[in-house]
């Protein structure tokens, strides 16, 4: 339910212009000042595409079949990620994304336009209006991928856990999990209960 909340910016924070979005599941470990002052050209969302890999075009989130999804759509379109987002919301008002989300949302009632999750309707939602970032503001794939180049996640801005994965369970990768347990303050008293340190320090 709470990353449905994403859709919903504008109407929790009435009073901002523009707010950069971090999921749960990132580290932050440069400055992102620099984001407020990228050029989004007139669209509300910048984002890191992730169409390096054919399976994150639009085509492998949608149902294409459906005449809904096939005349708004390109199929090759190219997917982006959702964990460190730069948000323009006077555009987002302007162009009433909540009202689109909600449209795509009412006609996806059966799921028949795709299934689950809330990245199909937010590529849906801010198509046309996402501005690609610089990969190396968001690296992603720590919590699936045993394959991201070292280099890459020690330059980047932000890194992701997206996946199961994540660096404070059991079946995280351990070549990936220094870069958040070296944050972790093991002796604070809520996580003391949590057991953390008898495996990800």
């Amino acid at each position: 339910m709470l990353n449905h909340l994403r859709f919903y910016l504008p109407q929790v924070y009435p009073k901002l212009d523009k707010i950069l979005f971090l999921d749960d599941d990132i580290v932050v470990q440069k400055d992102l000042t620099g984001l407020w002052a990228v050029d989004l050209h007139g669209k509300v969302n910048g984002a890191v595409e992730t169409c390096g890999e054919s399976f994150h075009r639009f085509d492998k989130y949608l149902n294409f079949s459906n005449p809904h999804i096939a005349k708004n759509f390109d199929p090759n379109a190219c997917g982006w990620a959702y964990g460190m987002n730069i948000f323009d919301l006077k555009v987002w008002k302007k162009k009433d994304i909540t009202g689109i989300y909600h449209r795509w949302q009412n006609l996806n009632e059966d799921r028949v336009l795709w299934k689950l999750g809330t990245l199909p309707p937010g590529l849906m939602t801010f198509y046309g209006l996402t501005h690609p970032l610089n990969k190396s503001w968001h690296v992603l794939g720590l919590g699936y991928s045993p394959s991201i180049d070292r280099t890459e996640i020690e330059n980047a801005a932000v890194v992701h856990y997206n996946g199961n994965m994540k660096p404070w369970l059991e079946i995280a990768m351990t070549k990936y999990r220094p870069y958040w347990s070296k944050y972790v303050k093991y002796n604070h008293p809520y996580l003391r209960n949590c057991k953390l340190s008898e495996w990800s320090s």
